[in-house]
């Protein structure tokens, strides 16, 4: 089977992370993700060299001391944040110029830099910095993208001085040729893992996943591919069968906090009337504290009421199980030896 060493110690494949983005989940605390039983997060890097700052990490004994648990640590570069015209200011072959969301100070955040950042902040898994197209961007903005982000890919190996794993990150948007290309030039640099970027964002499934499984042909057998920002449970499965290996999304905690929560049978939005008088479990078959001592009639009431705590256990309850779904898929699937 694959493996992936992080803080020495094996990271059980497939692996799915919840996004701390800032070192912390919204309403959920990292000691209570580790409870869960996940090994990992992800954050990111830009936003905390803004905010705590560098210093202030380093000076705490780095990531795992500043927030006191023995979690592993992703770190997402910044780019994922140039879909956003909130933090884009502007894309050079230097680099990427990101508006900080405090001060609206401009930032350029280069390979080198972005390596440092990361370095700094003593990740576990550092992801290269690259260009995410948009949605709907032309053929020749995605081929820009292809070909900055092989660019600062060989930039990021030839500047990181940490510890942690290094991946590169294919682009391609939907677009068969570009992905396999991208593929080609990723794999020609040798990281320790491979990302597939760029999906997700309106696409599609039948899209992305047409994207996931011609890209996967291509890369090694014997390398961790991380499949970014995707993390439905129906999702997850489908990639899993398809030979990705590690997940991650907001997702589950998102669609959490407005009322939707996973079962095995079927996704339930406890909002609706017909919960009122529904004194059964979220889902009979989990063991989280949430389906352990409340009711759907319960958790509805809390909703209408607007009681943030309804926010916090559906939260809770859907990255539970997201948790047992990764671990049903480590028993499912057959992967190959380093």
């Amino acid at each position: 089977m694959k493996r992936l060493i992080l803080n020495n110690k094996q990271a059980g494949l497939p692996l799915f992370m919840p996004v701390a983005t800032k070192l912390s989940a919204k309403l959920i605390s990292l000691q209570e993700i580790e409870d869960i039983g996940f090994s990992t997060v992800i954050c990111n890097s830009f936003l905390l060299y803004l905010d705590p700052g560098l210093e202030l990490i380093k000076k705490s004994g780095g990531m795992r001391k500043f927030t006191n648990t023995d979690l592993n640590f992703f770190s997402d570069s910044g780019g994922f944040q140039m879909i956003s015209d909130v933090f884009l200011y502007e894309i050079s072959e230097k680099g990427l110029k990101l508006r900080s969301p405090y001060d609206k100070k401009i930032h350029l955040i280069t390979p080198e830099k972005s390596m440092e950042i990361q370095a700094a902040l003593g990740s576990d898994a550092v992801m290269c910095l690259d260009y995410m197209p948009r949605y709907g961007d032309k053929k020749k903005d995605i081929e820009r993208s292809v070909e900055l982000t092989y660019q600062w890919a060989k930039r990021c190996k030839e500047s990181y001085t940490g510890d942690g794993k290094l991946f590169g990150i294919i682009q391609g948007g939907t677009f068969e040729d570009l992905r396999e290309r991208s593929a080609e030039l990723i794999i020609n640099l040798d990281f320790d893992g491979f990302a597939i970027g760029g999906l997700g964002i309106g696409e599609g499934r039948d899209k992305m996943f047409g994207a996931v499984e011609n890209v996967i042909k291509l890369l090694p057998k014997n390398k961790p591919i991380y499949l970014m920002g995707i993390g439905s449970p129906e999702d997850v499965k489908r990639a899993a069968k398809l030979g990705v290996d590690i997940f991650d999304s907001a997702y589950p905690t998102r669609v959490g906090r407005h009322g939707l929560v996973f079962t095995h049978e079927r996704n339930l939005e406890l909002d609706k009337k017909i919960f009122r008088n529904d004194f059964s479990k979220i889902d009979n078959k989990c063991k989280c504290e949430t389906c352990k001592n409340f009711s759907r009639a319960y958790l509805h009431h809390l909703i209408k009421i607007k009681e943030p705590l309804a926010k916090r256990l559906m939260s809770m309850h859907n990255l539970f199980f997201m948790k047992k779904l990764v671990d049903v898929e480590k028993n499912k699937i057959i992967r190959y030896d380093v």
